[in-house]
């Protein structure tokens, strides 16, 4: 196994970029292999490491086809969608609470 370089934060040579810096210029990976890794130290855990890839291996992005946005749009659709009172919510439902803010925290009725 061969070992990649390491650099540290900010110090990675030109020619050098990570997925987002890739997107960034429209361009993926393409299957190329990691060329390098950065790492940026922390006070009291590891560091956190990015990879990087060769800019001048990388292809560009492939574009979205028309079934590509429609399967997209549908999968937004239905993180609208609340699993309790079945309406689309106006908004994607948060994760931590399942379900819209209404069907979450019911108005409390009090007895007169």
């Amino acid at each position: 196994m061969s070992a990649i370089p390491v650099y540290r934060w900010r110090l990675a040579p030109d020619g050098l970029a990570t997925r987002r810096q890739l997107r960034t210029l429209g361009l993926r990976p393409g299957g190329q292999d990691v060329a390098a890794q950065l790492e940026r130290p922390r006070r009291r855990r590891g560091p956190l490491v990015a990879y990087l890839y060769r800019v001048e291996k990388a292809k560009p992005v492939r574009p979205m086809t028309p079934a590509k946005w429609a399967a997209l749009a549908k999968a937004n659709a239905a993180r609208r969608i609340c699993p309790e009172c079945r309406r689309d919510a106006g908004y994607v439902i948060p994760p931590s609470l399942g379900m819209c803010t209404p069907c979450t925290y019911p108005e409390e009725q009090h007895a007169a």
